[in-house]
């Protein structure tokens, strides 16, 4: 049931009903309209109108998903961009960790070869002292 009038806050009754409450048929005027003039203009015009509201209802549809495909690939951009300092960011942590490595390797083994050169030499002091000693034993035996 209901009207075919527009929604209001303050809805009236409909002005087709009965007395049992139903709705009447409406009122057949005395004369039928041809099909033709006025009719078909109306339903001309409406469908042009309909056609250019459903014109614009498509391009604005597609304009809304165009601005969230562009602000969703602004997102991606942004990520990617994001994701990219972040690798530049590790990168160059590793690269000065590497760095530092190879300078301490590199001191390490300098070191070492001072170790080694003071052990051949501490090895060469205690050859002689060795060969002294020795000698001093046999002339001490004989």
């Amino acid at each position: 049931m209901g009207s075919d009038g527009p929604f209001g806050e303050n809805a009236e009754l409909p002005k087709n009903l009965g007395e049992d409450g139903r709705k009447r048929a409406a009122p057949k005027s005395a004369g039928r309209k041809s099909a033709g003039g006025k009719a078909k203009k109306s339903s001309a015009r409406s469908a042009k109108a309909d056609d250019r509201k459903a014109a614009q209802a498509y391009e604005r549809e597609r304009q809304s998903r165009e601005r969230a495909e562009a602000k969703e690939e602004a997102a991606r951009q942004k990520e990617r961009e994001r994701r990219q300092r972040a690798v530049d960011k590790a990168q160059k942590t590793l690269d000065k960790a590497r760095e530092e490595h190879t300078q301490r390797v590199a001191a390490l083994r300098a070191e070492i070869e001072r170790i080694e050169t003071r052990l051949n030499a501490g090895d060469a002091d205690w050859t002689e002292k060795h060969d002294r000693l020795k000698a001093a034993l046999r002339r001490a035996r004989d």
